[in-house]
C-alpha cells in the first residue's frame, strides 16, 4: 500500500504534475531513491514531437451529433472540446450500461466516462438462477435503468452486456475519478487494429496539457472475473467461496468464483494513458485491473502509458496476455497477486527516468493457507530501470520483487537496471516464494540481490544460478534504440517454452527478450511514444502520447 505521504504527494499534484507516487502491498513504504545515476548503454530516444499540429496540419471538426445505441439511456451530447487538434463532439456514455452496444469510430468524435461506467450489473459468484436467484451489488441496477428483475428484484440470469468498441475509437475520463468497471456476467469487445487502436485517455490529454511527467488524470479499466482468487473479503479459499472487493471502489465492485475460464471479453491494439487516480485512502486504480478473470479473456497488444499506479495489475485468477507494454509506470510496471496462474509473453517494460518502483511485484501477500498458490510465468521480456528512482519503496529496492505464496518462472528475458539492485527475495512462511530462471540476463549494481525473512542474498544468487542454464547476472547490454536486442542479446542461448508449460499458450522463441532484431517490430504502429520511449516514427501526426490521433 502507499504510505500517507505518497496519498498526499498525489492529491496535491496538479493534472500535468510529475509527483513522486509509489503503491502496493500490504506493508509497502515509501522511500528516497539510492544514489547516483547510471545510464543505460545505448542511445537515446528520439524525443516526442510536440502536440501542437505542424503549420498546414488539418485540425479536427466536430461531428454534428452523437450516434444512436441501443442503451435505452443512451448517449448525452455534452456538446464540443477544443484542444491542439481540433474541436470534438463530446458524447458521454450513461453511468450504467444495461444493454449490449457498440460504439462506432466517428470522425471528429470521443466518447467521454464521466464517473464510474458500470458495464451490466455485477451478477454474482456464480450465473444466478431462477431457481438460485440474488440481488446485484451494483449500484443502481434497477428495472428503472433498464435491467430486467424477479418480483423479489433479483436477478434471474446473467446480465450479458457486452460493450463493443471499433477500431480507432477514443475514449476518455471526464473527471479524475472516471473508470470503466466491466461486471462479472458481462464483457469487453475492445479491438482494435495494429493501424487503428483504440485509446483510453484522460480530459488533460484531449486538451493538450498532459506531457511526459502526467500521471493519475482518471481512473482505469477494471476487469472483473468468476476465477479462482485468494486473501478474500467475504468467504473462503477452503470452501470456495471467496470474494474481493476492487482496490479503490467506493462502491462494491466484486470479483473472484470458480470459473478459471471465466471470459470477460478481449481487448486488443488498446492504450491506456494517464490513470490511476486514487479513489480513497491507500487505493489506486491502474490503467488495468484485471480480477478473477479466466483464459477465456484475451488480452493482446495492450499498452499501459504513465500510469500513476502500476502499469497494470492482476488479482488472482488464470491470465494469458501475449505482447503488453507497460512506459512510465509510477509504482510497478507489472504487479501480480493473490493466487494469479498467469502465462506473459513478449513482455517491454520502459520506467520513466527517476520514477516507478519495482519493474515487477509477485507475491500473494503470505496466505499460506489460501490456495491455488500464485504460480505465473513471463516469458521473452525486456525490463529496463534506467536510473535509481525516488519511488522505491523500502520495502522493494530491487527491479524485481518476489514475496510470499508465489512462485516465479523468467524464462528468455533481460533485466537492465545497472542502478539497482536486480533481484529480491523474502523468504518468509513454511514454503516461501520460489524462483526459476532459465536464459535470463541481469545487468544490475554491484550488490544484484536482496534477501529477507530467512532468505539471504547468497541464496538468491544460487536460486537464479548465475553461469547455469544460459543466466548471466554480469551482463552488459547492446540494445538498439532503447530496446531492441543488439549483439550481445543476440548471442544468449533461447530456452524451449514448450518445456516448461505444456499449456500450449507460449510461442516457441530461438531469441531472448521483448524484440528479437530490427525487423521484429511488433510493437510499432499501435502504440503512442513519449519523450523516454519512441516505439516508431514519432513525427507521425497524433503518435505521440501527449497528442491524439485524428483519423
Amino acid at each position: 500500500m502507499a504510505s500517507f505521504q505518497r496519498l498526499a504527494l498525489i492529491l496535491m499534484t496538479s493534472c500535468a504534475g510529475a509527483a513522486l507516487s509509489a503503491c502496493d502491498g500490504a506493508n509497502d513504504i515509501a522511500s528516497p531513491g539510492t544514489g547516483g545515476n547510471v545510464i543505460i548503454n545505448n542511445p537515446a530516444p528520439t524525443p516526442a514531437p510536440s502536440p501542437t499540429p505542424t503549420p498546414g496540419a488539418t485540425l479536427v471538426t466536430p461531428a454534428t451529433g452523437c450516434p444512436t445505441i441501443a442503451d435505452p439511456k443512451g448517449l448525452t451530447d455534452d456538446g464540443t472540446i477544443t484542444g491542439p487538434t481540433g474541436t470534438w463532439r463530446v458524447c458521454t456514455l450513461p453511468s450504467i450500461i444495461s444493454r449490449s452496444v457498440e460504439l462506432p469510430k466517428i470522425a471528429g468524435l470521443l466518447y467521454q466516462m464521466r464517473g464510474r461506467v458500470d458495464v451490466g450489473c455485477d451478477s454474482g459468484f456464480s450465473a444466478p438462477t431462477s431457481a438460485a436467484p440474488r440481488t446485484t451489488s451494483t449500484v443502481g441496477c434497477t428495472t428503472a435503468n433498464g435491467f430486467t428483475l424477479n418480483g423479489s428484484g433479483q436477478l434471474s440470469a446473467d446480465t450479458n452486456v457486452t460493450l463493443t468498441i471499433q477500431p480507432g475509437v477514443i475514449l476518455f475520463g471526464g473527471t479524475g475519478t472516471s473508470w470503466l468497471a466491466v461486471n462479472r456476467g458481462n464483457k469487453i469487445s475492445a479491438v482494435g487494429t495494429a493501424v487503428a487502436p483504440i485509446v483510453f485517455t484522460s480530459r488533460d490529454n484531449v486538451l493538450g496539457i498532459s506531457n511526459d511527467g502526467s500521471f493519475g488524470q482518471w481512473g482505469g479499466v477494471v476487469l472483473m472475473g468468476r476465477g479462482r482468487i485468494t486473501d478474500c473479503n467475504s468467504g473462503s479459499t477452503a470452501a470456495n467461496t471467496c470474494e474481493r472487493q476492487t482496490e479503490g471502489a467506493a462502491d462494491p465492485a466484486t470479483f473472484g468464483g470458480t470459473d478459471d475460464t471465466y471470459n470477460a471479453g478481449a481487448m486488443k491494439y488498446v492504450q491506456i494513458r494517464y490513470s490511476g487516480y486514487v479513489l480513497g485512502s491507500n487505493v489506486e486504480l491502474q490503467a488495468l485491473t484485471a480480477e478473477g478473470i479466466g483464459s477465456g479473456t484475451t488480452l493482446d497488444y495492450v499498452q499501459s502509458h504513465n500510469s500513476s499506479d502500476d502499469g497494470m495489475e492482476f488479482f488472482g485468477g488464470t491470465v494469458r496476455f501475449k505482447h503488453y507494454i507497460a512506459t512510465g509506470a509510477d509504482d510497478d510496471s507489472l504487479d501480480i497477486d493473490t493466487g494469479l496462474q498467469g502465462l506473459f509473453q513478449y513482455v517491454l517494460l520502459v520506467q520513466r527516468t527517476g520514477q516507478g518502483d519495482a519493474l515487477m511485484e509477485v507475491d500473494s501477500n503470505g496466505n499460506e493457507g489460501d490456495t491455488p498458490r500464485q504460480v505465473t510465468k513471463v516469458a521473452n521480456f525486456t525490463a529496463i530501470q534506467s536510473q535509481s528512482s525516488s519511488n522505491n519503496e523500502a520495502n522493494d529496492q530491487a527491479s524485481i520483487l518476489l514475496r510470499g505464496n508465489a512462485d516465479l518462472t523468467l524464462v528468455n528475458g533481460l533485466v537492465i537496471s545497472p542502478n539497482n539492485e536486480c533481484l529480491r527475495m523474502n523468504g518468509s512462511g513454511t514454503t516461501p516464494a520460489t524462483l526459476t530462471a532459465r536464459s535470463v540476463v541481469l545487468q544490475c549494481n554491484a550488490t544484484k540481490y536482496i534477501g529477507t525473512g530467512t532468505y539471504t542474498a547468497a541464496q538468491i544468487a544460487t536460486a537464479f544460478g548465475s553461469g547455469a542454464n544460459n543466466n548471466n547476472d554480469s551482463f552488459v547490454n547492446s540494445l538498439a534504440t532503447l530496446f531492441v536486442n543488439g549483439a550481445t542479446e543476440t548471442a544468449v542461448t533461447a530456452t524451449d517454452l514448450k518445456t516448461l508449460d505444456t499449456t500450449g499458450f507460449f510461442d516457441t522463441t530461438t531469441w531472448i527478450g521483448a524484440v528479437r532484431n530490427a525487423q521484429d517490430t511488433w510493437y510499432a504502429g499501435w502504440t503512442c511514444n513519449s519523450g523516454y520511449a519512441a516505439f516508431d516514427n514519432a513525427t507521425v501526426t497524433g503518435r505521440s502520447c501527449t497528442s491524439l490521433p485524428t483519423t
